[in-house]
């Protein structure tokens, strides 16, 4: 079994920190207390970068699923001698239910093996290494478990007293490993808990306040599906675990969303496309909000338009250009640096933490706020002055820059250019200032911006438009292929039903798809090696354009081909490697969920349906 294949990982979260786990029963990547901070267990990037296994010692066979209506993992482990259950978690705030899931996250891992028949001998190893493999640390044993120190943290790893066959926990090389014999009915419970130094050392946890703590976290997700969970369409499975998946992937103290739980899982096999996910892009903000507004509910759209609208105003003087992405604390220096120490995902290298594009020019993200303002007309008329004016500075920046240079959607090497995304989202940034001109008090601002839409709209009709692809292409005047067009009938730019629309989506689909049928970004040189694989969000834009078309077979037809590469707990990566049908990228991909979920609602309203507590969308 390959265990370091990405459709073998699930996701744990507590809505502050992330953890991923493989079919055999290791935690593989641990970041606490939050999704961007140094892993203590890394064995995703690197053997020898720390990782916790719980597992049979004989050969077994492995089945998981999430609880219904959580992130609470269930690996089923069968033997030749029995069978037995792992559960895995980490802990939800003590009583903490529905909006407020992730509020007072202790930070601390749960594992519970339970006996479902016959006896299983099993074999537990936690080897935690801070500060992504760097550190080895100290490990003492003590009553119920071990002390970790290494580094700016203290991990208490807690093995249940209540377990008779547990043989004496041994430390060998900062490794402690634990034998035991699992029966029928019997259990077993293990925590990690990590605290900073200054808060001291944390205490052993007993084997039922592990138990007690599991249920009430499970108990607090499905809180929260059950208040959230309205979309009744097709797909309805798929769209609320989605859901949970964005949930899962927020960070709750500040309502951030990361765009993966991880860092450089690469485009490709042994590439070095490998960058760092775990921070929030403006990009993201009006196709996210839209997603929740399908999955979930209005609350997690308003707690991500605000930390969007927050961490973006307060770095933007007048001139300077609005920073594209920010740590899920807000913060703006993003500096990206190389982790030579890791031998990376499969040997793929450099492992790199930080982002270097986020001092890069990017001129669709005024578009993208507005848009996402425009999604919560009940927020804006709320909307405090600084924030109002800052909406404003927006819109008067898109009808000032629109006609500049810059890197794209795409965030490419090879020098600024005119991308007809960064021009269409231009044009809808006025479009929505315009439409939300009164709530914003920038009535004397309409004619000028209707004037520049106007301008942005012929632009894009004389120059996007090629005669030799016979599509809207990357840039003015060039004729490659992109599939950041898909997105001008989704924000309503252009009909659907277009010639020149239906026509790029023809073209898309017959030279920019792989072997599969998956949408690739773009085929050119972008400035970077190596190659990547088709990108799921992108089939699922050219899904929903198609239904927007009014052609709902063909575009079930491009959705369901989509899905067939959701794994088998339900999560998606950022890609599909074209040859072997392997997820790539970081993972789980928030934009693979976020593409899904707002096709199957295209999808679902292309048939005419309607669904109780779901409203149509402006």
């Amino acid at each position: 079994m390959d265990t370091k294949a990405i459709g073998d990982l699930a996701l744990l979260s507590d809505c502050q920190g992330a953890a991923i786990v493989d079919r055999a029963g290791s935690i593989v990547w641990l970041c606490l207390p939050r999704f961007d901070s140094p892993a203590v267990l890394g064995r995703l990037l690197d053997p020898g970068a720390g990782h916790w296994s719980i597992a049979p010692v004989e050969e077994f066979e492995a089945t998981r699923r999430y609880l219904d209506g959580t992130m609470v993992l269930e690996t089923t482990f069968h033997t030749a001698t029995g069978s037995v259950v792992l559960t895995d978690a980490l802990a939800l705030g003590a009583g903490v239910r529905e909006h407020d899931i992730g509020s007072g996250s202790p930070h601390v891992l749960l594992r519970q093996v339970r006996g479902l028949s016959g006896s299983v001998a099993m074999r537990m190893s936690c080897a935690p290494r801070p500060e992504y493999g760097l550190v080895r640390p100290l490990v003492s044993l003590g009553a119920g478990g071990a002390i970790v120190m290494g580094g700016p943290d203290v991990l208490t790893l807690s093995a249940t007293e209540a377990l008779e066959t547990l043989e004496a926990l041994e430390v060998e090389r900062s490794t402690v490993t634990a034998s035991f014999t699992i029966a029928t009915g019997a259990s077993a419970a293990f925590s990690l808990q990590r605290r900073s130094r200054s808060d001291g050392p944390a205490q052993a946890w007993s084997s039922g306040e592990i138990g007690h703590r599991l249920e009430d976290t499970i108990a607090g997700w499905r809180s929260w599906s059950d208040q959230h969970q309205s979309y009744e369409g097709p797909w309805r499975n798929l769209v609320h675990h989605s859901g949970l998946v964005l949930q899962a992937l927020t960070y709750q103290p500040t309502g951030a969303i990361v765009a993966a739980a991880t860092t450089s899982l690469p485009e490709a096999v042994g590439g070095n496309r490998n960058w760092d996910y775990r921070y929030t892009w403006v990009r993201d903000a009006s196709f996210t909000l839209d997603a929740l507004w399908v999955a979930a509910c209005p609350h997690e759209a308003n707690g991500f338009f605000s930390f969007i609208a927050r961490s973006a105003a307060a770095g933007l003087d007048d001139g300077a250009d609005l920073q594209i992405m920010f740590g899920v604390g807000g913060e703006h220096d993003l500096a990206e640096r190389e982790l030579s120490h890791l031998a990376g995902w499969r040997h793929s290298q450099p492992v790199r933490v930080g982002n270097g594009a986020w001092n890069q020019k990017q001129l669709d993200v005024y578009g993208e706020l507005l848009s996402a303002a425009a999604r919560l007309p009940h927020v804006v008329d709320q909307l405090d002055e600084p924030t109002r004016h800052f909406l404003v500075g927006c819109a008067h920046a898109a009808a000032a820059r629109w006609t500049e240079t810059d890197q794209g959607i795409w965030e490419v090497r090879t020098g600024p250019a005119h991308f007809t995304y960064s021009k269409l989202m231009c044009w809808v940034a006025l479009d929505r200032a315009i439409a939300m001109a009164q709530a914003l008090r920038a009535e004397a601002h309409v004619s000028r911006w209707e004037l520049v839409r106007s301008q942005i709209s012929d632009a894009i009709a004389r120059d996007a438009w090629s005669d030799r692809a016979g599509a809207y292409t990357q840039s003015f005047g060039s004729h490659v292929l992109d599939a950041s067009v898909l997105m001008m009938p989704i924000v309503g730019f252009v009909d659907p039903r277009h010639p020149r629309m239906l026509a790029t989506l023809d073209a898309i689909e017959r030279s920019l798809t792989d072997v599969r049928g998956l949408v690739y970004r773009y085929l050119e040189p972008d400035g970077l090696e190596g190659d990547e694989g088709s990108f799921l969000l992108c089939t699922f834009w050219l899904a929903h354009a198609r239904a927007l078309a009014g052609e709902v077979e063909h575009a079930t037809e491009i959705f369901e081909r989509a899905v067939r590469y959701v794994n088998d707990v339900g999560l998606l990566a950022e890609e599909v490697d074209a040859r072997t049908g392997e997820l790539l990228g970081n993972f789980p991909q928030a934009f693979s969920h976020i593409g899904l979920i707002n096709a199957a609602w295209a999808i679902s309203q292309a048939r005419g349906e309607t669904f109780p507590g779901l409203t149509a969308r402006g």
